[in-house]
């Protein structure tokens, strides 16, 4: 799927990804496109799972006042299912990703203070299933292309 996009589609998706709230009109004219065509390439890159939903970026105010952490865990057999169903519990949990080597899943954290992410990495080491926690708390963004400007 992802070999059938052309080059204006690619572009179509680095403007929805800089702004997903950009409206058709304003982004044919960047295309230089008509509307109807815009509208139609919409569709279709909806229509064949390119496009999965739309939604919103957190701004740097709210970003830089979180208190972000990554947050590595490692299950007992025959839990994983188990351990997922409280982690989508619990709505500092961001993210929850399977990963190789020494752990199982790789949790990004978002809380407001660091005694809050304190206690919820008491109450995620609690968690029937799981066996071993290492966690590291984001100090700094270098780099974040998720919120790069496409280029006009």
């Amino acid at each position: 799927m992802i070999d059938k996009l052309d080059a204006t589609d690619r572009k179509l998706l680095s403007l929805l990804q800089a702004n997903a709230r950009e409206p058709a009109a304003i982004l044919a004219r960047k295309l230089k496109l008509a509307r109807s065509t815009v509208v139609g390439r919409l569709a279709r890159l909806e229509r064949d799972g390119v496009i999965a939903g739309y939604g919103v970026r957190l701004g740097r105010r709210l970003e830089d006042a979180a208190v972000r952490a990554y947050c590595f865990i490692s299950v007992l057999p025959k839990t994983p299912a188990a351990v997922i169903r409280e982690l989508a519990r619990i709505p500092e949990v961001e993210e929850v990703s399977s990963v190789s080597g020494p752990f199982d899943y790789l949790v990004f954290l978002r809380c407001e203070t660091h005694e809050q992410l304190d206690d919820l990495l008491d109450h995620i080491g609690l968690i029937e299933g799981v066996k071993q926690t290492q966690t590291s708390i984001v100090l700094s963004r270098k780099l974040d292309r998720r919120n790069a400007i496409a280029p006009d």
